[in-house]
C-alpha cells in the first residue's frame, strides 16, 4: 500500500475544505468566554458549554448593535460554518449572526405568525386606510411613564396644536400589555370620535416589544375603524403591529409628525395661493386685454362696436378687482382666525390643565390619606379599651387582691401552696399587708393543715 504523504500546508488546506464543505451553514448555543475586541473591530471568543469549547471569529463586516454588548458569560445563539485557521491548525467557526439564546424561540412564533396572518389577508396594503391631512381628534395609546408620550405631546403641540389629543394610558410589557392595549381599541369602537390612533412606546429588545407581535393586538389593530399609526422602538425594530397598521413611522416622534401638518407650512400655504390668484387673475386681465386690442386693430369700423367691447373690458376689470378684494379680505380673515385659534391652543394652556389635574389628585389623596388615619385612630381606641379591661390593676381596684407568698414572691394560686404558719403579702387597689396563715383548708371534707 503506497503511502500519501503531505506538506503540513497542503493538508491543512485540504482538511479545511472538507470541513467547510460538510460544515458550511451550522447552528450553535452556549456561554460566551475569552472574548477579545481589538482595534480590528472583529470579535474573538470561544464558545463552550459543561464538555467542550469552540474558538469563533466574527469579522467586523457582520456586526449589528447588538454584538457591541455580549459579555463573557452570555448565553447565545449563532450561526456560521466551520473551518480551519492555517496558520495555527485551529479549528474554529466563521460567526455570521448571533442573538442571545431565548430570543430564537420568539422568532420563530413571530414567523409562523406573521405567516399565517398574512395568509389571512391582515397585512394587505389594498385595506390601508387613508391617514387625514388635518385631524381634529387624535388618541394616543402608550404607557404613561414613557418617554414616547412626552415625544408625542411636544411634537404635537409644536406642529399642530388645534388637535384635541386624548391618551389611553397602557402597559406596553409584561403580561399587563396585551389585555390592556386591546382594551384600549375596545373603547374606541365604542366611542368612534377619533379620526386617527397613535399606537407607541420606546425601543427595547425583542422580549421587550413582545406584546406587540401579540395576536390579539394584531387583530385588534386590524378591526379598528379610525386609521392608525405605529410609532414602535426604533428604525430597526419591526413588529406584527407594524405590519398591520394602516402607517408604520420609525419612532413615536416620527408618528406624531406623519398625523400632525405643520401649522407654519399651513400659512405658508395660504399665503402662497393668495399670491397664485392673483398673479392668474392678473395674467387673464392682460390676456383679455391684448384679445380686445387685436380685436380693435382689426375692427376699425364700426366704433360703437368697439367702444361695447371696451365697455365689457372696463367692467371685466371691476368685476375682477371686486372679486380680488373680496377673496383677499376673505383669506386674511381666514389667517387671522387661525392666528386667534393657534394662541388659543398655546401649550402653556395644556401645561396648566396637566398642572390643575395634578393638583387635584393631591388633594384627593390628601383627603384618603386623612381619613385613614381617623379611621386608624379610632381602631387604636378600641384596642386600648380592650387592654385596659385585661389590665390587673383594674381588677384589683374592683376589690379583688393578688397573695404572693413573702419568701420567693411567688402568685399563690391553690391553697395547696401554702403551710400553716406560712408568711404571706397580700397586695390590693391600693397598698398591701402581711399575714401569718394559721390554718390552710384544701377543699376537701376533712383535710386540713
Amino acid at each position: 500500500m503506497d503511502r500519501i504523504i503531505y506538506e503540513v500546508s497542503k493538508f491543512a488546506d485540504e482538511a479545511r475544505a472538507l470541513i467547510e464543505s460538510e460544515f458550511n451553514s451550522v447552528w450553535l448555543t452556549g456561554e460566551i468566554s475569552n472574548l477579545a475586541t481589538p482595534a480590528s473591530g472583529h470579535l474573538y471568543f470561544s464558545l463552550k458549554d459543561d464538555h467542550a469549547q469552540v474558538r469563533c471569529a466574527m469579522f467586523r463586516n457582520r456586526h449589528r448593535p447588538i454584538h457591541q454588548t455580549i459579555a463573557n458569560g452570555d448565553a447565545v445563539l449563532l450561526s456560521g460554518k466551520a473551518s480551519i485557521y492555517t496558520p495555527r491548525g485551529d479549528f474554529q467557526v466563521i460567526v455570521d449572526y448571533i442573538e442571545p439564546a431565548g430570543e430564537g424561540e420568539l422568532r420563530r412564533r413571530y414567523d409562523l405568525l406573521r405567516k399565517k396572518l398574512e395568509g389571512e389577508g391582515l397585512f394587505d396594503p389594498s385595506l390601508k386606510k387613508p391617514i387625514p391631512d388635518l385631524p381634529k381628534r387624535i388618541s394616543v395609546i402608550t404607557s404613561s411613564s414613557g418617554a414616547a408620550l412626552q415625544d408625542i405631546l411636544v411634537t404635537l403641540a409644536r406642529r399642530f396644536p388645534l388637535a384635541d389629543v386624548t391618551h389611553l394610558p397602557v402597559s406596553v410589557q409584561g403580561e399587563n400589555a396585551v389585555p390592556e392595549i386591546v382594551t384600549a381599541f375596545e373603547l374606541i369602537e365604542k366611542i368612534p370620535k377619533f379620526d386617527v390612533v397613535v399606537l407607541a412606546r420606546g425601543g427595547g429588545s425583542l422580549e421587550d416589544l413582545w406584546a406587540f407581535n401579540e395576536e390579539a393586538v394584531v387583530r385588534a389593530i386590524h378591526a379598528c375603524r379610525s386609521p392608525v399609526v405605529t410609532g414602535i422602538g426604533h428604525e430597526t425594530d419591526v413588529t406584527l403591529a407594524d405590519f398591520a397598521a394602516d402607517l408604520r413611522a420609525p419612532t413615536p416622534t416620527a408618528a406624531a409628525e406623519s398625523v400632525s401638518p405643520d401649522y407654519k407650512m399651513l400659512a405658508k400655504d395660504v399665503s402662497n395661493f393668495q399670491t397664485a390668484i392673483l398673479d392668474a387673475m392678473q395674467s387673464s386681465v392682460q390676456l383679455f386685454s391684448q384679445r380686445v386690442d387685436n380685436a380693435s386693430s382689426r375692427l376699425r369700423h364700426p366704433r360703437v362696436r368697439l367702444n361695447h367691447q371696451q365697455q365689457l373690458l372696463v367692467n371685466f376689470e371691476r368685476r375682477l378687482q371686486n372679486l380680488l378684494r373680496h377673496t383677499l379680505d376673505s383669506d386674511r380673515n381666514t389667517l387671522d382666525n387661525f392666528e386667534k385659534r393657534l394662541m388659543n391652543r398655546s401649550p402653556d394652556e395644556t401645561l396648566k390643565f396637566q398642572s390643575d389635574q395634578t393638583t387635584g389628585f393631591a388633594k384627593f389623596l390628601h383627603q384618603q390619606i386623612k381619613t385613614q388615619l381617623q379611621l386608624n385612630e379610632k381602631s387604636l381606641d378600641v384596642l386600648a379599651a380592650k387592654l385596659k379591661t385585661l389590665d390587673p390593676t383594674a381588677t384589683l381596684a374592683r376589690g379583688f387582691s393578688i397573695i404572693r407568698t413573702k419568701n420567693d414572691e411567688r402568685i399563690v394560686r391553690s391553697a395547696e401552696q401554702l403551710k400553716k404558719g406560712a408568711t404571706v403579702i397580700a397586695q390590693f387597689g391600693k397598698g398591701t399587708a402581711t399575714a401569718n396563715v394559721e390554718t390552710v383548708d384544701f377543699g376537701n371534707p376533712g383535710r386540713k393543715d
